[in-house]
């Protein structure tokens, strides 16, 4: 087998992000966790750094590091999502309140630290939610951006947004960082709307998670079953999408996604599109390439195997 892949999961726990977060604690064969920094998002920092925290506890996983990161984006106010992810933003799973500390330092300095010791090109960043941290770690300079490997990151859409009709979440909550991220010219692989709409965590896939008996498959059930009490009819009223979940599954079996390769740029002007990904497709404009953008999953395998893997904790 070959030698895990490392990676550093960049989050803002929020339901997917604990879902994906658990995804990959369960797989340290495949993926080496070399580090989780937590970002304000779905909720603010003091709640995303706390809920990293008690994901990787109930994960039983001590080995694995959690940093805070950035508590406000770059020029605008903070929009958070608590009317999604509840006032805790793990509503649902009965957790308890994680008992070990933070590590040390700020995450952007963590990041860069682990970016300068690694071997160059080792290491795979993985944003699951606002690019607050990665445009923040990327402004030291552009020494820092030729170590990454590469980046897989949820966030984005081809087509209609999620907060606004232009916009998806995460880019939305920190267009500017978004901006500097696919500007500053790192292997990016982006996983929008299109491709987790497809991902979608029906009753029985739900179910399937809860039968697994254990405390992990019971906080996910929990959280899951709390967010199908939300308006389904933009996902076909079956269920709701995991979005970042898709993010660890690419690195995982990357045969169940496809994609194509475009210009991404982001809007950072017009209050009326802020935060949309142009995605140039056709090279309308002549730019090069700067991205990988996913726009297919192979969701009743991808369930059906993220299942089986979250069985292992």
């Amino acid at each position: 087998m070959s030698e895990a892949r490392a990676i550093a999961i960049d989050c803002d726990p929020g339901h997917d992000d604990a879902v994906a977060l658990l995804l990959a604690l369960a797989a340290p064969e495949r993926l080496d966790i070399r580090a989780v920094t937590t970002v304000a998002g779905n909720v603010p920092l003091d709640r995303t750094e706390r809920n990293a925290r008690a994901i990787v506890e109930l994960a039983r996983r001590d080995d694995v590091a959690v940093y805070a990161g950035c508590e406000r984006p770059w020029r605008r106010a903070l929009v958070t999502a608590e009317h999604i992810v509840g006032a805790t933003g793990l509503d649902g799973a009965d957790l308890p309140p994680p008992t070990r500390p933070l590590a040390q330092g700020h995450a952007v300095d963590a990041l860069a630290e682990l970016l300068r010791q690694a071997p160059a090109r080792s290491v795979t960043l993985c944003p699951l939610g606002p690019l607050t941290n990665i445009g923040a770690l990327f402004s030291r300079g552009p020494e820092l951006v030729a170590r990454v490997r590469e980046i897989v990151l949820m966030g984005g859409a081809i087509g209609i947004g999620n907060v606004t009709a232009s916009a998806e979440f995460n880019i939305f909550a920190d267009p500017h960082a978004a901006s500097s991220v696919f500007a500053a010219g790192a292997p990016i692989v982006m996983v929008p709307l299109e491709a987790t709409h497809q991902a979608i965590a029906t009753p029985q896939r739900v179910r399937a998670f809860e039968r697994l008996g254990t405390p992990v498959g019971r906080a996910i059930a929990g959280m899951l079953g709390r967010d199908s009490g939300r308006d389904l009819t933009r996902y076909g009223g079956s269920g709701v999408p995991l979005h970042d979940p898709c993010v660890i599954g690419y690195l995982l079996w990357p045969e169940l996604f496809a994609g194509f390769a475009a210009h991404v740029a982001i809007e950072t002007e017009s209050e009326l599109t802020m935060g949309r990904t142009i995605v140039d497709r056709w090279r309308s404009a002549r730019p090069a390439d700067n991205a990988t953008v996913i726009d297919r999953v192979d969701a009743e395998t991808l369930f059906s195997r993220m299942t089986a893997t979250l069985a292992r904790l």
